[in-house]
């Protein structure tokens, strides 16, 4: 992975990662040609715009697993306290992350600048 932006990875294989405020993680945006689903990319990497939105859902959220074990009901947090079960849904247009209401972290109906990439954050 690249930065090719104060704002923006480039990562192989067509598309990008940027840091999102609410779940504190990279989020992985793919565009042009490839395998699986591809957003449309606007090509600023200063100002990204994506189309259509950006929902990233982890745990019970993810269609077809709810009521199995999770990472919010497993016995073993210990090792890793701060996994959690999340939806985070955005829209991103000119470079500011419009965070919807259906959202699980505090930035929920909000909209936020994407921040400048974290010194050291793992890919």
């Amino acid at each position: 992975m690249t930065a090719i932006s104060s704002i923006l990875r480039s990562v192989e294989g067509g598309g990008v990662k940027f840091f999102c405020p609410g779940c504190k993680e990279m989020h992985h945006v793919p565009f042009g040609d490839g395998p699986g689903p591809r957003w449309g990319y606007n090509g600023d990497p200063e100002k990204p715009t994506f189309t259509p939105s950006i929902l990233v859902r982890s745990g019970h959220y993810v269609p077809g697993h709810e009521g199995e074990i999770c990472w919010c009901n497993w016995d073993d947090k210990d090792e890793f306290p701060d996994l959690q079960c999340s939806v985070c849904h955005s829209f991103v247009t000119d470079g500011l992350i419009q965070f919807l209401g259906d959202c699980t972290h505090g930035l929920a109906g909000q909209t936020v600048p994407i921040p400048a990439l974290p010194c050291g954050n793992a890919p």
